[in-house]
């Protein structure tokens, strides 16, 4: 069960930002999926282990396109996933990872520290990944 929009800002308020940019950056997916018109956006969060915002689509056949986990560690950081057959990698940025994804491979990318290229590159993602979910 997916906790409240209020618990997500609650998490976000609580959240100590840091050089990396972490916080901004997820704040930045979070923006991008709540935009999504037919998408609608989840929050799980799993204290002391990480805190996920998946973007699903009602009616499609996944469950999920894409799964932003913010990472407890000092500082926390960003891993964002994909089904590998719903997006491209042109760069080979993200890392293969072999039933990653509810059982299913996944493109998953690893954010330590949110540079505005690396954020563009997995808002990218986010929007062919949700392209892939509408059809």
């Amino acid at each position: 069960m997916s906790a409240t929009i209020q618990e997500l800002e609650e998490f976000i308020t609580d959240w100590k930002a840091t050089e990396e940019g972490n916080k901004d950056g997820f704040i930045c997916l979070k923006e991008q999926l709540s935009a999504q018109a037919k998408g609608v956006m989840e929050f799980h969060p799993r204290p002391g282990v990480t805190y996920s915002l998946r973007g699903t689509v009602p009616g499609n056949e996944r469950s999920l396109y894409v799964m932003v986990d913010v990472i407890e560690d000092e500082p926390r950081w960003l891993s964002v996933c994909f089904f590998g057959d719903m997006i491209s990698d042109p760069q080979e940025l993200g890392s293969f990872v072999p039933g990653g994804l509810l059982g299913n491979d996944a493109v998953c990318f690893d954010l330590e520290e949110c540079s505005e290229e690396q954020l563009q590159y997995v808002a990218a993602r986010i929007d062919e990944a949700y392209a892939s979910a509408v059809k």
